[in-house]
C-alpha cells in the first residue's frame, strides 16, 4: 500500500489537515494499521515535493497551527495512474502456520504440529466469526464492510490450507494398513 496515494485519495473530496487526514484514514480503514501522525506529516511534504498536493491555508485553532492540503492536478493523474494499475501477486508468500508445522515435524513431533494447526484453525474460525458479526451489522460503513470481507476470504483460504495440512499431516502420523499388515 502506498501511504501516499491512500491520503491523496482522502484529498481528492476536499482540502484537510494532516491530523483530519490521519483520523479519516483510521476511520475509513478500520482493519489496516493506524497511521502514525509523524508518518502522515512526512509523506505530506513528500507529496508537496512532488507536486501532487499543495498547502491552501494555515487554520488558527487552540493548539497548533494546521496547514490544509489539497490535490493537484498532478495528483489527481497520479492518483489516477495508481488506481489503475495492477497489483502483481505476489511472487513468494510467508505462511508462518507452515513454518510452525515444519518445525513441529523436524524435531520429530507430529502431534505437536497437528495440536497447533488445530489451534490456529479454531483462532482463524473465532476471528471469522467477528468480521461476520461486522459486516452482518446494517450500521456498519461500506468500507468496513468491504474490509471485513476481504479479510474473511484469507481466513477462509488459510483454513483450507490448516484442513489439508492437518490431513497430510495425519495420514503421515497415522498411515493407512495395507491388506499384507492385516495378515501377520
Amino acid at each position: 500500500m502506498s501511504t501516499g496515494h491512500v491520503l491523496m485519495g482522502l484529498l481528492a473530496a476536499g482540502g484537510r489537515h494532516g491530523y483530519d487526514l490521519k483520523k479519516a484514514h483510521d476511520e475509513r480503514f478500520v482493519g489496516a494499521r493506524p497511521l502514525a501522525f509523524g508518518q502522515v506529516y512526512a509523506t505530506l511534504e513528500r507529496l508537496q515535493k512532488k507536486g501532487f498536493i499543495e498547502a491552501v491555508e494555515i487554520e488558527r485553532v487552540d493548539g497548533p497551527d494546521r496547514t490544509v492540503y489539497r490535490l493537484t492536478d498532478a495528483g489527481r493523474a497520479d492518483l489516477a495512474a495508481w488506481v489503475g494499475d495492477v497489483e502483481p501477486p505476489a511472487p513468494f508468500v510467508a505462511n508462518p502456520f507452515a513454518t510452525k508445522a515444519t518445525i513441529a515435524l523436524l524435531v520429530g513431533d507430529a502431534d505437536l504440529a497437528s495440536r497447533y494447526l488445530r489451534k490456529q484453525r479454531a483462532a482463524h474460525l473465532d476471528r471469522m466469526r467477528e468480521y461476520t458479526r461486522v459486516k452482518t451489522d446494517p450500521s456498519t460503513p461500506m468500507s468496513e464492510v468491504l474490509a471485513a470481507d476481504y479479510a474473511i476470504a484469507h481466513l477462509d483460504a488459510d483454513l483450507r490450507w490448516l484442513e489439508t495440512a492437518l490431513d497430510r499431516i495425519t495420514a503421515l502420523h497415522h498411515p493407512l494398513t495395507t491388506e499384507s499388515d492385516d495378515i501377520s
